[in-house]
């Protein structure tokens, strides 16, 4: 369904652009003339994205991370731009099935990697790192959340239905690798199932650990801008935030290592990207989606898979 909403946006964009510069033609209008008002509208993310750094510089506060330097966020917004275009403009809409799952694997442990990613996404999100888990000879599915507007709570069964094709295809638990509210995702999976009357030591043996990578744990002060359910949930504090907490237990939270960055255009203040009890790794100067890709972070995804 996402792919198909930013499919009709990307080309209604390609046809009022084509359609400016074609008047712009006719009229015999000059070159700065036509691609002025094409380049103010591309530039429309980059703009909105500069605007998020603001709000994060403006809310950052107390928080316990050292504030970012100016030239630090200004180095974020340039690579979360590319990044976002990249994601938005190509992989998603495009190319969201480009690198089908694969459940056969290599190497030692042959242990399988669920992707999980975040609002407003779909699994063409982790289309940098297929190749990567791929050449490493590492089975792994990437899904796609649906309905894209709704409950995180509604995810849990497509959680649940790839947890079981990978313990099945590997014989072991996987590592779930998650982005932003897939992390979200993952926890209320776990709720869903105690709720279903399952044991916490049966469900969390299912999994083998979690990284999550600009997940807000502990909600984003961005979200307050949002009204759909999932935007809802995630606010600083929210009430099904409390709820998913209160049903967690020290040993599970051990299970994860939050990924967060001090520069997050998304998850801000930075002090939301952590959960209490769990691992944590910062990596300093890092935009939302341009966590994806530090290297550092693909290759602690395989440390992680690997470790006992």
């Amino acid at each position: 369904m996402l792919a198909s909403w930013l499919k009709r946006i990307a080309l209604a964009v390609v046809l009022v652009i084509a359609a400016w510069l074609g008047w712009c033609a006719w009229q015999g209008w000059g070159l700065v003339l036509a691609l002025g008002p094409v380049l103010a509208l591309l530039g429309l993310n980059a703009l909105a994205l500069g605007l998020e750094q603001a709000l994060a510089a403006g809310v950052h506060g107390h928080d316990p991370a050292p504030r970012p330097g100016f030239l630090r966020r200004v180095r974020a917004w340039w690579r979360e731009a590319a990044a976002s275009g990249r994601a938005f403009g190509w992989a998603m809409p495009f190319a969201d099935q480009l690198w089908p799952d694969v459940l056969e694997g290599r190497g030692e442990g042959g242990r399988g990697v669920l992707l999980v990613h975040g609002y407003l996404c779909n699994r063409g999100f982790w289309n940098r790192w297929y190749p990567r888990l791929q050449a490493q000879g590492v089975p792994f599915i990437g899904v796609s959340l649906e309905p894209v507007f709704g409950s995180i709570d509604d995810y849990a069964d497509q959680i649940d239905a790839a947890l079981v094709q990978l313990q099945r295809a590997t014989g072991q638990a996987p590592l779930v690798v998650c982005h932003s509210m897939g992390g979200l995702v993952l926890r209320a999976w776990r709720h869903a199932r105690l709720q279903q009357g399952g044991t916490a030591e049966a469900t969390d043996a299912r999994i083998h650990h979690v990284l999550t990578i600009g997940t807000p744990h502990r909600g984003t002060w961005l979200a307050r801008l949002g009204r759909q359910t999932n935007a809802v949930q995630m606010r600083r504090d929210s009430p099904w935030l409390q709820a998913l907490a209160d049903s967690e237990s020290p040993a599970w939270r051990a299970r994860f290592t939050c990924v967060w960055s001090d520069c997050d255009n998304v998850v801000f203040p930075p002090c939301c990207g952590v959960l209490e009890g769990a691992a944590s790794v910062h990596r300093p100067g890092r935009g939302h989606q341009d966590l994806l890709d530090d290297r550092v972070v693909f290759d602690l995804a395989l440390a992680l898979r690997q470790g006992a």
